[in-house]
């Protein structure tokens, strides 16, 4: 499998999360016990990726701290013998993986921070993943389905890859949306593009219900591109409108995701994949024993009702 550099932009303020991100980073807000920035490099790392790029901003601090290591609480855990803590701190940043940081100096897009990280990692192909979108672990194997296997299909191909999903028409115009050649995919089954836009507005008469998920591994034809495109929808240079270009050169191939995807960057989004966790008790009939029994029957209640 090609190792490739994985690009997290992580510099977004998170305005849709006020007030709970005024002072805390949303990739730090917390499911259950890991933040959402610890699930996206866990990905990484079931991808096989070991070289992992933080697009961040002066306010990012905290992300920064949360992959360093903590002599004086590991010492702490180590005194109480806390072997189970203690492991789980020592794992936030795996042996192998290094964790980079670069800042975005000023907010002008998803396409602008994703250029940001070019000097980190060159004239390469690379993959991105959006902080706030989470895939399911229950629903679809890290370490084979989705950005696995676009990677595979990009070492087989030499084509960028989209991963996409069928999303509900009300909602459509909120992502990019992707037509295929292939009308209705299957979890894992790939087909060409035929084109990708960046938010459409309620008027765009769309042919297709796909939406793009935030995972994309990009040849390195898209760095001059990159550099060469305008600011787009809300005056922002927009990865989407990159991918267009890039479309028109070249092909580019969208795979269908399998398991489902949780938009994390808004609170219906967060609470629903807290909802969706898996919960592993220790013992039979311990409940769910990250949250309490109390907490546990709420969230199965809720998700219910939901349903």
């Amino acid at each position: 499998m090609t190792k490739l550099k994985a690009v997290i932009p992580v510099a977004g303020l998170g305005m849709r999360m006020l007030p709970a991100t005024k002072a805390i980073p949303k990739e730090m807000l917390p499911i259950v016990d890991k933040p959402l920035i610890q699930y996206i490099v866990n990905e990484c790392v079931a991808a096989g990726i070991n070289e992992i790029i933080l697009v961040t901003h002066s306010s990012k601090n905290a992300i920064e701290n949360h992959f360093d290591t903590s002599f004086e609480l590991e010492a702490m855990l180590e005194a109480r013998v806390k072997r189970q803590l203690l492991d789980e701190v020592q794992s936030i940043t795996p042996k192998g993986v290094t964790l980079m940081h670069i800042r975005q100096g000023q907010p002008k897009g998803l396409g602008h921070a994703v250029l940001c990280a070019k000097p980190l990692v060159g004239d390469s192909p690379f993959v991105v993943l959006l902080p706030d979108v989470l895939l399911d672990d229950a629903q679809a194997d890290l370490s084979k389905d989705n950005l696995p296997h676009m990677i595979a299909r990009f070492e087989q191909t030499g084509l960028s890859q989209v991963l996409v999903q069928a999303a509900d028409e009300h909602v459509l115009h909120d992502y990019s949306v992707v037509e295929c050649e292939t009308d209705t995919l299957k979890p894992g089954e790939t087909s060409r593009m035929t084109s990708i836009i960046e938010k459409p507005g309620l008027d765009v008469q769309l042919k297709s219900n796909y939406s793009a998920v935030g995972r994309y591994v990009l040849g390195a034809d898209i760095w001059p591109i990159l550099e060469k495109t305008e600011p787009g929808a809300w005056g922002r240079v927009q990865l989407t409108d990159a991918i267009a270009e890039l479309l028109r050169q070249q092909p580019v191939e969208a795979t269908e995701l399998v398991g489902q995807s949780f938009n994390c960057g808004e609170k219906n989004g967060l609470f629903t994949r807290i909802c969706h966790l898996r919960f592993t008790p220790p013992d039979p009939g311990q409940g769910v024993p990250r949250v309490g029994r109390a907490a546990g029957t709420l969230i199965t209640l809720f998700w219910r009702n939901m349903e």
